[in-house]
């Protein structure tokens, strides 16, 4: 074991007037965002570059805790060392540490007190160019026996982003809201969901239900809703068929479900007389944004369709392959999963994969790249895939993940929001328009995912079929 591998402390006897010791620092993007989390200071000149670029001093740290940390390191580690207990420090803060700087801590040690075994340090941090930003003095008790020990290695740390989020939402930022029918929102989750994605300047809602009820939940969330319309609903089924009607007269373009029960609002959707029903099967899709994967997962389908048939499941891997599209992946690698990778006669899931995958080859579903049966594992993992032998361009990394049934569906979607961190936000898909899913226990972040979802759909179905929404009405 090497030196470097080693901690050890010089003791009160040991120490000597102007003993010195450092440690050198460059400032990350990770720093920021730990120390975001350690201390709770979110101040948006340190987290928000486009707030920061507004600052004259940039995008810069609350560099009192971090530098201070820094000092506390040397004090704790190298001089002193093990064993030192911090009594008080006076610091003064001279300039900003900005993201890229490169500090050094260093302390000196200035005077010994043998009663109590006291000693006053000074304290500096400087930058890259030589100047402090930081200065001051320390005192602490002194180890009086001798440690030298294995250094502890500190574990890594990963931060768990939802980039894929904050990027599908940044693909709405130049559009015009979209007017949206929302479904009953009288709940004040419901409607906080419809109010912060009009702030977000996503859709421009029509608030369709109980009027009395729609207001007394907007008391209760604390939003003002004098500048959106209502349109008065005696409950919520008839609150769903007016926003259906709605999408149908041309004067909403997305749907959005507000606190009224999924079927209640998919009854009024698939009604033969006055629904939003296309040649198209109608399926649900998770878009999740699973911490530290390089792509959204689409997961499909988790919500509406319980045991689908096989052509029930062509149509749903058609309509993720439209929405992979719509949210930039070009030809979307699709597992059609089931428990094991081979074709067992005895497991019907591994039958319809096989022949799903020929009706690829045949040209009957387009626009994306199929294999299956595939397990979980070996759909997303590559080491997995290439452990069974399993050579294809979709194995190991797959965009879309057809379940066999909803019960599926549900759970892997719910594994991953509860035990992997990941968000899911909700469409539905296959109707005349985009139907906005959210729960009341998403996040902000969910929710203005699921909106920007439908958006970039609604939005590229007018592109495709400019007359659309009046065809929706005749």
């Amino acid at each position: 074991m090497t030196a470097e591998d080693m901690i050890e402390n010089r003791t009160f006897d040991e120490l000597q007037v102007g003993d010195t010791a450092s440690v050198t620092r460059t400032l990350s993007e990770e720093d920021i965002e730990l120390f975001a989390l350690v201390s709770g200071d979110v101040n948006p000149a340190h987290l928000d570059p486009a707030y920061a670029a507004t600052d004259p001093f940039g995008r810069v740290i609350a560099h009192g805790m971090w530098g201070g940390g820094l000092i506390s390191s040397v004090l704790g580690t190298e001089l002193p060392g093990p064993g030192t207990i911090y009594l008080s420090q006076s610091l003064q803060f001279l300039r900003p540490v900005s993201l890229g700087d490169r500090i050094v801590a260093s302390v000196t040690v200035r005077e010994k007190r043998p009663h109590g075994h006291v000693v006053l340090l000074d304290c500096r941090c400087t930058n890259g160019a030589g100047e402090d930003v930081i200065a001051g003095e320390a005192m602490v008790k002194a180890p009086v026996e001798k440690v030298r020990r294995p250094r502890i290695v500190l574990p890594e740390v990963q931060l768990r982003g939802h980039d894929a989020y904050q990027r599908l939402i940044g693909m709405t930022a130049h559009g015009v809201p979209e007017p949206t029918a929302v479904a009953h929102p009288c709940s004040a989750a419901a409607l906080s969901a419809a109010i912060e994605a009009a702030e977000a300047n996503l859709i421009s809602p029509i608030l369709v239900g109980p009027e009395a009820r729609i207001r007394r939940a907007a008391e209760e969330a604390g939003k003002d809703i004098s500048a959106f319309r209502i349109v008065p609903a005696a409950h919520s089924h008839d609150a769903a068929a007016k926003a259906v009607a709605l999408i149908r007269s041309g004067e909403a373009r997305l749907l959005m479900k507000g606190s009224l029960h999924t079927d209640e609002l998919m009854g009024a959707i698939v009604s033969s007389a006055n629904g939003l029903r296309t040649e198209r099967r109608i399926s649900h899709a998770y878009v999740m944004d699973v911490p530290g994967h390089p792509t959204p997962i689409i997961i499909t389908d988790a919500a509406i369709n319980i045991a689908p048939t096989l052509e029930e499941k062509a149509d749903i891997i058609r309509n993720a392959i439209d929405l992979a599209h719509v949210i930039g992946i070009d030809e979307p690698k699709v597992a059609i999963l089931s428990a094991i990778e081979t074709v067992n006669p005895a497991i019907a899931s591994t039958l319809d994969a096989a022949a799903l995958c020929k009706m690829a080859d045949r040209g009957q579903i387009t626009g994306g790249l199929l294999d299956g049966p595939l397990a979980f594992d070996n759909a997303i993992s590559e080491a997995a895939a290439q452990e069974k032998g399993i050579r294809s361009p979709v194995a190991g990394k797959a965009q879309i993940l057809v379940v066999p049934s909803l019960e599926a569906g549900n759970m892997l979607a719910k594994q991953l929001t509860f035990l992997g961190g990941a968000d899911a936000a909700g469409v539905v898909l296959g109707a005349r328009v985009p139907i906005i899913l959210t729960s009341r226990a998403d996040s902000l972040r969910t929710r203005l995912a699921s909106c920007a979802v439908a958006v970039l759909l609604g939005r590229a179905a007018t592109k495709a079929a400019p007359g659309l929404a009046q065809a929706a009405g005749a």
